[in-house]
C-alpha cells in the first residue's frame, strides 16, 4: 500500500489545518519566520475546502489532529508534555487528546469484551461503568471483579483502529521515502527507518496482550521504587483487545491544583519522575516509553502510579552504558569523554576529528549549566544538535529514537510540575550510581564472568564449529550468481519520476 496514493492523503493533511484555522496557531506558537509563514499560507489556502471539518467546539489544534485519525492524535500528544516548544496555551489545548476524546458507544465495548473473552460481562463484572477515559487507542471503564469484587479498570480497543492506524503509517511511509529524495541530504536520519520503528512500536500497542505483560513485568522490576507504584494485570480477563489491570485511584498529574489539594510537593514529584525514568532506563534497560500526563496519576499518599503500558522502551546493556557514559561526561562538562564515546559506538564516522567533535559538544552543553530550565528554549537546542550532528557526518540511530523521544516527553511533564527543574541536577546521582555499578572493576569482573559462564555452556559445540570452519576455508567459493535483469523495475522507475516531478512542482509553487 506504500505509494504515490498517499500524496492526497498529506495533500488532506494540510488543507486540513488550513480549514480548521489550526495552521495559523502552530506557525504562530512554533515562532515560525513571517516570510515562512506567508509561504506556508498562501500554499494551504487554495486547498483548505479539501480539509476535513473536524468538531467546532474544539480548539483549531486539537480539532485538527482528532479529524486527522489516531497517529496525528497521538504526535499532538507528545506536543502537549512541551509548552516550551509550542507555548503554554497550545500545550494546554493539547492535553484534551491525552484522555478526553470521544468515546465509542458502552454497548458497543460489551460487545467487544464478550466476543474477546467468550463470556458474557454480566458474568464476568458485577459493576460495569460507562467510559470514564478515552484516548487514540482505546477507552477504559471501571470496573468491579464479580468473583473478587476487585475494582479495575478495563482498557477496550477502539472499533476499526488497526486498519486506522495502518492507513496514516502509510501515508507518513509516503512522505518519508519523498523526503529522502527530494531532500538527500536528510537521508542521514533515515526518515524511512524511524516510520518503520514508529510501525513496530504503534502495532504492538494494538495488541493487548503484548501490553498485559509488559504490566506485569514493568510492575515486577519496579517493585521496590520507593514513591511508585504499577497496577497488577488481571490476566483470565484480558485478550488481543481487551485488558484488565487494578484500579488507579489519584489525582491526574497534568491537573497542578489537585496535586497541590493533596499536599505534595510539586518540586519534588517532577525530580522523581525524571529520576525514576532514569532508573528504569539505565538499571533495567525497560521503561515506560508514554509517560505523559494523561498515563500518570498522584494517589493520596503522594505515590506516582503508572499506567498505559502499550509503549515499552528497550535498551541492551551495551547501549545503556553509552548512554550513561555520554550523561555522565556532559554533567562533568568531560566534552573530549563525550566525543570518544560517540565515535567509540560508532554513532560519528571514524574519519571525523573527535577534538572538533568535542568542541561543538562544548557548545551545545556549556550554556545549559548555571541557568534553570525556565530560560533555555528547547525548541533552539534540538535545532543547533541538528545542525551540529549533521555537520559531523551522525546519523539517526533507531535504537536510540524511543529513548530521545521519551526524554522529552519527561522532561516536558516534570517542568509543567517545575518550570524551573533543571535536568542535569536531577539526573546526576542516578548516573552516577549506575556509572560506579556497571563501569567500574566490579563490572568488568562480572562481565568475565558471564562471557566464561556462556562459553562453558557452549563448550561441546566447540570442537565440531572449528572443524566446520577449517573444512569450509578449504572449500573452494561457490561461484557468484548471475546478475539479475533490471528491466520489470522500468515501469516503476518511470512512475516514480513523474510523480516526484509533480510533488516538487506543487511544492515549489
Amino acid at each position: 500500500m506504500k505509494g504515490p496514493h498517499n500524496l492526497w492523503r498529506l495533500i488532506r493533511t494540510g488543507a486540513t489545518f488550513e480549514r480548521t484555522g489550526a495552521m495559523r496557531v502552530v506557525l504562530e506558537a512554533m515562532n515560525v519566520p513571517p516570510r515562512l509563514r506567508v509561504v506556508a499560507r498562501v500554499m494551504g489556502w487554495p486547498f483548505a475546502w479539501l480539509g476535513l471539518k473536524g468538531d467546532p467546539a474544539l480548539p483549531p489544534v486539537t480539532r485538527a489532529l482528532t479529524a486527522l485519525g489516531p497517529a496525528y492524535i497521538k504526535f499532538g500528544q507528545i506536543l502537549s508534555t512541551r509548552p516550551d516548544i509550542v507555548g503554554l496555551d497550545l500545550a494546554n489545548q493539547l492535553r484534551y487528546l491525552q484522555d478526553k476524546l470521544p468515546a465509542f458507544p458502552t454497548a458497543q465495548a460489551r460487545a467487544l469484551i464478550e466476543a474477546e473473552l467468550e463470556r458474557p460481562v454480566e458474568a464476568m463484572f458485577s459493576d460495569f461503568s460507562d467510559p470514564v477515559a478515552a484516548a487514540s487507542i482505546a477507552q477504559v471503564h471501571h470496573a468491579r471483579v464479580a468473583e473478587t469484587g476487585e475494582e479495575v479498570a478495563v482498557k477496550v480497543l477502539r472499533p476499526g483502529i488497526v486498519k486506522a492506524f495502518r492507513r496514516d503509517i502509510d501515508a507518513f511511509y509516503f512522505a518519508a521515502g519523498m523526503i529522502e529524495r527530494l531532500l538527500p541530504s536528510t537521508r542521514r536520519l533515515r526518515p524511512t527507518d524511524v516510520i518503520a520503528h514508529f510501525e513496530g512500536v504503534v502495532m504492538g500497542e494494538l495488541d493487548l496482550r503484548l501490553e498485559t505483560a509488559a504490566a506485569a513485568e514493568f510492575a515486577a522490576n519496579t517493585a521496590g521504587d520507593r514513591g511508585f507504584r504499577v497496577p497488577q494485570p488481571v490476566w483470565h480477563l484480558s485478550g488481543r483487545q481487551v485488558m484488565t489491570l487494578g484500579w488507579a485511584e489519584g489525582a491526574p498529574l497534568g491537573d497542578n491544583a489537585a496535586i497541590d489539594a493533596l499536599g505534595v510537593d510539586r518540586m519534588e514529584l517532577g525530580e522523581r519522575v525524571l529520576q525514576l525514568f532514569l532508573k528504569h532506563a539505565l538499571r533495567d534497560g525497560y521503561f515506560h516509553a508514554d509517560m505523559h500526563q494523561g498515563n500518570l496519576k498522584v494517589a493520596a499518599n503522594g505515590d506516582l502510579i503508572a499506567y498505559d503500558f502499550g509503549i515499552m522502551g528497550v535498551l541492551d546493556e551495551y547501549t545503556r552504558r553509552v548512554y550513561a557514559e555520554i550523561l555522565f561526561g556532559f554533567i562533568r562538562k568531560d566534552y573530549r569523554r563525550v566525543a570518544e564515546v560517540h565515535f567509540e559506538a560508532g554513532y560519528v564516522p571514524a574519519d571525523r576529528d573527535v577534538e572538533e567533535f568535542a568542541r561543538a559538544l562544548r557548545s551545545v552543553g556549556e550554556p545549559i549549566f548555571g541557568m534553570d530550565a525556565s530560560r533555555i528554549s528547547m525548541a533552539r537546542l534540538l535545532n543547533y544538535l541538528f545542525e551540529v550532528t549533521e555537520r559531523f557526518g551522525m546519523q539517526t540511530r533507531t535504537e536510540l529514537i524511543l529513548l530521545q523521544r521519551t526524554m522529552v516527553v519527561v522532561e516536558g511533564v516534570a517542568r509543567s510540575l517545575n518550570p524551573s527543574i533543571n535536568i542535569w541536577h536531577v539526573a546526576q546521582p542516578v548516573v552516577e550510581e549506575y556509572i560506579r555499578n556497571n563501569l567500574g572493576p566490579a563490572a568488568l569482573a562480572r562481565d568475565l564472568g558471564r562471557a566464561l559462564t556462556v562459553m562453558a555452556r557452549f563448550g561441546p559445540h566447540l570442537p565440531g564449529a572449528v572443524e566446520g570452519a577449517l573444512i569450509r576455508l578449504r572449500t573452494p567459493l561457490d561461484p557468484a550468481p548471475p546478475r539479475r535483469s533490471l528491466a520489470p523495475l522500468a515501469w516503476f522507475i518511470a512512475g516514480a519520476a513523474v510523480t516526484w516531478a509533480a510533488v516538487a512542482t506543487w511544492l515549489a509553487v
